[in-house]
């Protein structure tokens, strides 16, 4: 290879490098996930490999169960207008987000889970790349399942001086179906809740206790334990308790389950109610703690101050509570309460509550804050010389509280469903609507989304505050759709029952809106249940199927339409129509039989073929035709059509839907054939003339009927067989494609020479014709309609052989071999010795001898001068080079490794019998074997140099280098002769200065 050629494949290479280009890939969370109900979950989605912009768009659809086929669209980076109807107020209230954490990759919010968010969620990222190549999206599968965890303890309020053991029992449960661990800890809450909860001790999902970083060392002396009692109570220990730990004590149960990734998620969390615990020191004097369970409230809310008192020992205490400095209650050293006059009226009510757990604690409760709740909180202890004295021996009053009361917002929750989400014309519709976190009184109202018409919505019913129920104008009238009924199932959930569906039009989105009506105002929630409402048709579906596909001639078969549909078939008027496509096929089905709904048997075009053979029978969804006695003409492909109309309805009309079976073929076996043909393999050698071959039938059945067929097999390998004649079972004779001219129809004829033996003549005989002739023997039988074919038989091989004298055609047949090396070319030889018979034509075929006794035809010259090519990938390399008429030396150019073997070559000589006859083969003859042995190329300078990097590159920078230290010194010399000038013309120049001041002188 040149140094050009080196450097123009190199360059190609780089090129194709640069143009790599890498395959975007599209990854999601990994699938099955398990996620409870109510709960906020993520899904991560990330895509690489892409092109384009480093910041990447997503789109997120799901696939219901329901509907497993129906892409749903939720929410996209890129187009607000993506999501459907029944995500467009979750996405826009932020109930439904992404959040992106990179480029790249984004996560999918579900604030608040509801069942029907369970599907196949699918993660698309639109093309930015300059052709499509990869994976554009990808789908994981999200469960929801009910939240069973529960987490329980008896609120009460404990009293306990330093150093006391605290003991304290929690409640946890769970029923999830799926394998899940749970984790459960305790934790103290101090102050008014300003400061996140210190843990205390954790019983992880592992199994394991970690205690919090404040408790590890009391964990360590085994003064804190957290003990399992039973299966699902959870016992806290506390030794040695300090005032530091006084405050609300709760426990916190988690649920977790292993995703496929190996990765382990809380799916629920739930904390119990808080105890109050007063840790008193021993020796102090009294103070005063206030606490609250949360300072910043909504309206409606509950309000809990709780007052703990730390005393050297038990005294007589009087406490009352304030609100901006002003008494709200008193309670007495006895434990009498006493309300102020303004808030005796609420008191009365149960809204505002004061009680004494014990002498330490005090608890002032407000089950429904008011805006005029709102200000600074404060409880005043006074320890009292007697119980019922006046004197008090001190007062303290403890730190304010502040407490802040914001404008009531709405808590209102719904969740719609639907126990019949898929339903089929004519069935009942039932809707569910759950009205959650409701503190007032509710109306009602449910509308309908028609999918027909999008945008508009048509009332169905309502329900007032006061259970006065409506109905929308277009559900008034009872006959169509039934009486449709709106009731209050429990105190919180509402059922919309409508009797009877139209049609599919009655299918789409059903939407619940609650209104709550508290302190003269008002909120209003809405959700929403899809539901389809299909055709009948749509799920109709007939199976035809049989005990057997091959019956024998005379034996009786069986065909069972089995019908199946989404509603009770014996219900509704039903029509079966049996079609039949005789074997071979010769057009469409033909209908056989119709039984329409009121059981009138019809026949159709094809009741010829079955007269008196069919019976037809019916059960609730299948349908049967039996065929005894099969014949022949029952042989072909039936199908069964099943029609169906609506209920009730008269009269029928046009059927409202129907649908076809598969197509079962049915195949009549004949009587069994008892052919059998001799197949022994002979031989026959003839000099010229006329040449018979045989065919003998050894046995067969009677009043059987034969057609034979004749085949030639020629001699040269990889040849198919060719069919001479055929004689059908009538003795019409057809002849093949290569023997039907007039000259070959003339020489081959076939005669039945006896009842057993047929016989093919060759008449003329030459040496094209040599080559296996057998023949193929059919056995054909009359039965009741027509000729039937039972089986066929094939004959041995006979072997027909010409004596051809090859003083005629003689060749050199020396052996020998010859060498060439790789690339040059090499010349195989073969000649004729002597002069060719005049009027004569010669063709050669070059072969080369393979393994297996199977030699490979290369080249052949045809006798009108013709070449064929029977390898066509040496066809570039092969030339028949003819320097004389007797010499067919071939010519290969370009020698490779692979062409060592061995070679000779064929000549046959041909003769026309006649004036306007066929060319036969009179003479041929057979070469010497050549051997071609391949040498591997010389090694020469150029090719070392290319087959060596380290070379090519010395010689490809050695010139370069070389002109640039030329440069180099060339420059340098240009230096110093520019600064040797100037020094030259500097002398001068004061010489002549010289010379000047001379004269002068």
């Amino acid at each position: 290879m040149g140094l050009a050629q080196c450097l123009a494949a190199a360059f190609l290479f780089l090129l194709l490098l640069g143009l790599t280009s890498a395959q975007r890939l599209v990854t999601v969370q990994e699938g099955p996930l398990y996620r409870v109900r109510g709960s906020h979950i993520t899904l991560w989605c990330k895509v690489s490999g892409y092109q384009g912009p480093a910041e990447q768009n997503f789109q997120w659809s799901i696939y219901l169960p329901s509907a497993p086929e129906r892409e749903v669209q939720i929410v996209s980076t890129v187009d607000p207008s993506f999501p459907y109807a029944i995500y467009t107020q979750r996405v826009r209230g932020r109930g439904i987000f992404v959040e992106r954490l990179q480029g790249d990759a984004v996560l999918l919010h579900i604030t608040e889970l509801q069942e029907r968010d369970a599907g196949q969620y699918e993660c698309h990222t639109p093309n930015t790349d300059e052709r499509y190549f990869g994976s554009y999206s990808a789908k994981t599968n999200l469960t929801v399942i009910p939240d069973t965890l529960s987490a329980s303890m008896a609120p009460q309020a404990l009293s306990h001086m330093e150093g006391d053991v605290v003991e304290l029992t929690c409640e946890v449960s769970k029923a999830t179906a799926q394998h899940t661990h749970l984790s459960v800890g305790w934790y103290l809450l101090q102050g008014a809740g300003e400061q996140p909860a210190k843990e205390i001790l954790t019983l992880s999902k592992d199994f394991i206790l970690k205690p919090g970083p404040s408790y590890e060392q009391r964990f360590l002396e085994g003064d804190v334990q957290l003990n399992k009692v039973g299966n699902t109570t959870y016992k806290l220990v506390i030794r040695g308790v300090k005032p530091s730990e006084q405050g609300q004590l709760y426990c916190e149960a988690a649920e977790w389950i292993e995703d496929p990734d190996k990765t382990w998620k809380d799916i629920s969390r739930h904390q119990t109610q808080r105890t109050w615990l007063a840790v008193l020191s021993r020796g102090t004097e009294l103070s005063v703690d206030l606490t609250a369970t949360e300072p910043s409230l909504s309206e409606g809310d509950t309000l809990q101050l709780s007052c703990v008192l730390e005393a050297p020992k038990s005294s007589n205490f009087k406490v009352l509570w304030l609100l901006n400095g002003m008494e709200v209650a008193r309670v007495d050293p006895h434990g009498v309460l006493t309300w102020e006059e303004e808030y005796e009226e609420r008191a009365r009510l149960g809204q505002l509550q004061a009680v004494k757990p014990s002498n330490t604690v005090y608890v002032f409760t407000i089950s429904e804050v008011g805006l005029e709740d709102k200000g600074t909180y404060q409880c005043s202890v006074s320890e009292m010389k007697t119980p019922g004295g006046l004197q008090s021996i001190q007062t303290v009053v403890s730190s304010g509280i502040q407490v802040d009361v914001k404008p009531a917002e709405s808590h209102l929750r719904l969740s719609v469903s639907t126990s019949t989400p898929r339903v089929t014309a004519g069935d009942p519709l039932t809707l569910h609507c759950e009205v959650q976190g409701a503190s007032g009184p509710v109306s009602l109202r449910w509308w309908h989304l028609s999918p027909q018409q999008q945008g508009h919505r048509e009332l169905v019913a309502a329900m007032e505050r006061d259970g006065t129920l409506s109905l929308g104008s277009a559900y008034r009238d009872g006959g169509a759709r039934g009486s449709l009924r709106l009731q209050k199932e429990s105190s919180d959930t509402f059922t919309l029952v409508i009797p009877s569906t139209l049609d599919e039009d009655d299918g789409g989105q059903y939407w619940c809106e609650a209104t709550q009506w508290a302190r003269g105002r008002n909120w209003t929630g809405k959700g929403e249940a899809a539901v389809t409402v299909t055709s009948m048709g749509l799920g109709l579906q007939a199976t035809l199927r049989s005990r057997m596909a091959t019956v024998t001639y005379g034996q009786s078969f069986e065909l069972f339409c089995q019908v199946f549909a989404s509603y009770a078939l014996e219900e509704v008027p039903v029509s079966v129509r049996w079609r039949f496509q005789p074997s071979p096929p010769a057009g469409p089905l033909q209908e056989l039989v119709q039984v329409p709904p009121n059981g009138t048997v019809l026949w159709g075009a094809a009741q010829p073929r079955f007269q008196g053979k069919a019976q037809l029978a019916k059960t609730d969804s299948s349908f049967r035709l039996h065929v005894h006695s099969a014949l022949p003409a029952n042989e072909g492909v039936y199908q069964c059509e099943v029609e169906v109309w609506r209920r009730n309805v008269l009269p029928l009309g046009q059927p409202a839907a129907n649908t076809s079976s598969n197509a079962v073929g049915i195949r009549v076996v004949l009587p069994e054939s008892k052919l059998q043909v001799d197949m022994k393999d002979s031989s026959v050698e003839i000099a010229s003339g006329n040449a018979a071959i045989q065919c003998r039938i050894v046995f067969a059945q009677e009043n059987s009927q034969f057609a034979v067929t004749w085949y030639l097999l020629p001699p040269l390998a990889d040849t198919k067989p060719l069919q001479i004649l055929r004689a059908n079972h009538s003795s019409v004779l057809e002849y093949g494609s290569e023997f039907s001219s007039p000259a070959q129809q003339s020489r081959f004829l076939s005669q039945r020479v006896s009842s057993s033996l047929f016989q093919l003549q060759i008449l003329s005989a030459n040496l094209g014709d040599q080559g296996s002739y057998y023949c193929v023997v059919e056995e054909w039988l009359w039965l009741v309609d027509g000729w039937y074919k039972l089986g066929e038989g094939t004959s041995g091989r006979t072997m027909l052989k010409l004596k051809l004298s090859e003083r005629e055609l003689q060749m050199e047949k020396t052996n020998g071999s010859i060498s060439a090396r790789e690339g040059e070319e090499a010349t195989l030889p073969c000649r004729l010795q002597g002069a060719p018979l005049p009027r004569s034509q010669l063709s050669a075929t070059w072969f080369r001898v393979r393994g297996g006794g199977r030699d490979g035809a290369l080249l052949s010259l045809r006798r009108d001068g013709t070449v064929q090519y029977p390898e066509g990938r040496l066809a570039a390399r092969l030339f028949l080079r003819r320097p004389s008429a007797r010499d067919f030396s071939l010519t290969l150019s370009s020698v490779e490794s692979g062409d060592a073997g061995v070679y000779y070559c064929q000549l046959q000589q041909w003769q026309q019998q006649g004036e306007g006859k066929d060319w036969a083969v009179q003479a041929l003859a057979r070469s010497g074997h050549t051997q071609l042995i391949t040498i591997p190329p010389e090694s020469t300078v150029l090719s070392r140099i290319c087959s060596s990097p380290p070379l090519l590159n010395f010689i490809l920078y050695l010139p370069l280098v070389l002109i640039l230290l030329l440069a180099l010194a060339v420059f340098c010399w240009y230096c110093k002769f520019r600064k040797s000038k100037k020094s030259n013309i500097t002398g001068w120049m004061m010489e002549l200065d010289g010379n000047e001041e001379a004269k002068k002188t």
